[in-house]
């Protein structure tokens, strides 16, 4: 049964981040909190996690996961920043957006999108995500906490234990933190194209395609 742990959303306890990032380095998956809903993560080259979180959501290889980055300079690592692009990134980060950028090889390949080589990548704005990027000292692969058949995210961490306690590591409880997905930003093209609404305000950008 996965560990569960309840750490505070404004302070988290430092020793419950290092034993959740220690897991993670171990191989595990874990469930944690965003800013936008809680989401399944493990680490960035850890194939059996991802594995796992495509059962536990059904996806199959063409399903594009999310690099949960710390910062921008973390970011600069896995995707080609423009100066354009960097300056808008540098005004929405952190926060509720995910951003299609042109990946690096620093990406391993089964997790680019095959033909477009591209990567979602956020930063997202909540402490206890933070605390565990900024432990573990690398991005994390992410996916939205939604079971098949569903349309919304599951945001009930005891309802998570109970469901998906055998399949994976880690459950974290850190509150409510919503159920509405990241707004979708493509910066791509030559000007940026907001392809999903979510929470993040697309006031900024282009009207959705």
């Amino acid at each position: 049964m996965a560990e569960f742990f309840a750490i505070h959303p404004d302070n988290p306890q430092a020793r419950l981040v290092e034993r959740v990032s220690a897991v993670i380095r171990a191989g595990g998956v874990v469930v944690l909190p965003t800013d936008s809903g809680y989401a399944l993560a493990c680490a960035l080259e850890n194939k059996r996690g991802v594995d796992v979180i495509r059962q536990i959501r059904r996806l199959d290889d063409k399903h594009n996961f999310t690099l949960l980055c710390r910062d921008l300079s973390e970011i600069s690592t896995y995707a080609r920043v423009e100066n354009t692009t960097y300056r808008l990134l540098k005004a929405h980060t952190p926060g509720a957006y995910t951003f299609i950028l042109e990946a690096t090889r620093e990406v391993p390949r089964r997790l680019v999108h095959p033909k477009r080589k591209q990567i979602g990548i956020r930063v997202p704005d909540n402490r206890i995500a933070q605390a565990v990027l900024s432990d573990l000292g690398e991005p994390l692969m992410t996916s939205t906490l939604m079971l098949p058949g569903e349309s919304l995210p599951m945001t009930d961490p005891y309802e998570v234990q109970e469901v998906l306690g055998h399949q994976i590591e880690v459950v974290i409880d850190g509150g409510f933190c919503g159920f509405e997905g990241t707004s979708v930003v493509d910066l791509t093209a030559e000007v940026p194209v907001v392809t999903r609404v979510g929470a993040g305000d697309t006031s900024a950008f282009s009207e959705t395609a």
